[in-house]
């Protein structure tokens, strides 16, 4: 009998369900934080493409349009910080993304970004 014991090695099925469980809980979230990405990186995108128009209003303009065109929700042309640094104008932007986990939880994502 103590000669099986020892031999016996791996993972209980208590163990086996924590772990699928805490797999599970690490993709549903992956699943919910992946589209805020692609929405930043459009949104970047949109930043980079105003920053070339000629004034404030045009720069606005410009980032809404692109923001209709990517279904931008986040943040609109009037939520954009422009500025000028040498000849060129920067596009600056931030907001925040909250995720509701379960309960009172809340995964808050805070996104800055600027035009290239």
């Amino acid at each position: 009998m103590k000669n099986l014991k020892r031999r016996q090695q791996g993972i209980s099925f208590i163990g086996i369900l924590f772990v699928g469980g805490v797999l599970i809980f690490a993709g549903v979230i992956a699943a919910q934080v992946f589209p805020t990405l692609v929405e930043f990186q459009a949104i970047t995108k949109a930043a980079s493409k105003a920053a070339a128009a000629p004034t404030v209003p045009e720069v606005r303009t410009t980032f809404d349009k692109a923001a209709q065109i990517d279904d931008i929700t986040s943040i609109t042309g009037k939520d954009l910080e422009i500025t000028k640094e040498g000849d060129r104008t920067v596009v600056a932007f931030a907001y925040n993304k909250e995720i509701h986990i379960a309960g009172p939880a809340y995964l808050l994502l805070k996104y800055t970004g600027r035009s290239k």
